[in-house]
């Protein structure tokens, strides 16, 4: 799909690091490891997800770019740009913010666990209430304000301020729903959160 979409769209993918980071996380912080160290073993396998996600496209590099500048300048028509991680504190929805900003892009396509941002999260409170539309304003109200290794939220901080900044929409979208996932891609209405950054 990705593949098909870039004949008509430029498109950069940051990966996170999903399970494969909280499990060295979980294994880094027994081991006594703090924030720094937890985050470099994170950012090694968000990379280890761009270089799998690049391998199904059947253009895995040696090494997945590691800048956010190099990752946009090599999104081009017919081929999707690929990376992880850049540095400890950033989050990969910081690091796709940071691609969008050098790709002029004006959204994010944020392909997560859930299927749109809630009130609070539906997995552990079943009264959690759904939110198809919001501004930017109100999602940096809902993200948490600091930073931990393998913390897990509906945005991040630093990508929500440059959103603002740049005028950059995000579409929070279940990405495992290939068709909204699709639309969302396109820009047009999909089932999930539209936050407007204007």
């Amino acid at each position: 799909m990705l593949r098909e979409l870039s004949k008509d769209a430029r498109i950069a993918v940051v990966c996170g690091g999903g399970r494969t980071a909280r499990f060295y996380a979980d294994i880094g912080r027994d081991l006594g490891g703090d924030d720094y160290k937890l985050d470099i073993l994170g950012i090694g396998a968000t990379r280890l997800n761009a270089q799998l996600l690049a391998l199904a496209m059947g253009d895995m590099p040696d090494r997945v770019s590691e800048s956010p500048e190099e990752t946009a300048a090599s999104a081009a028509p017919g081929r999707v740009a690929v990376m992880g991680g850049t540095e400890p504190g950033h989050t990969t929805d910081a690091v796709a913010m940071m691609v969008a900003s050098c790709m002029d892009a004006d959204r994010v396509v944020n392909a997560t666990s859930v299927d749109a941002v809630y009130t609070d999260d539906p997995r552990k409170n079943p009264d959690a209430v759904r939110i198809p539309e919001m501004t930017i304003g109100r999602l940096g109200e809902i993200v948490y304000k600091e930073h931990g290794a393998s913390k897990s939220s509906v945005f991040d901080p630093l990508g929500v301020r440059i959103a603002a900044e740049k005028h950059i929409d995000i579409m929070i979208v279940d990405g495992r729903n290939l068709e909204e996932l699709r639309k969302a891609i396109l820009g047009q209405r999909f089932d999930g959160t539209f936050v407007n950054s204007h």
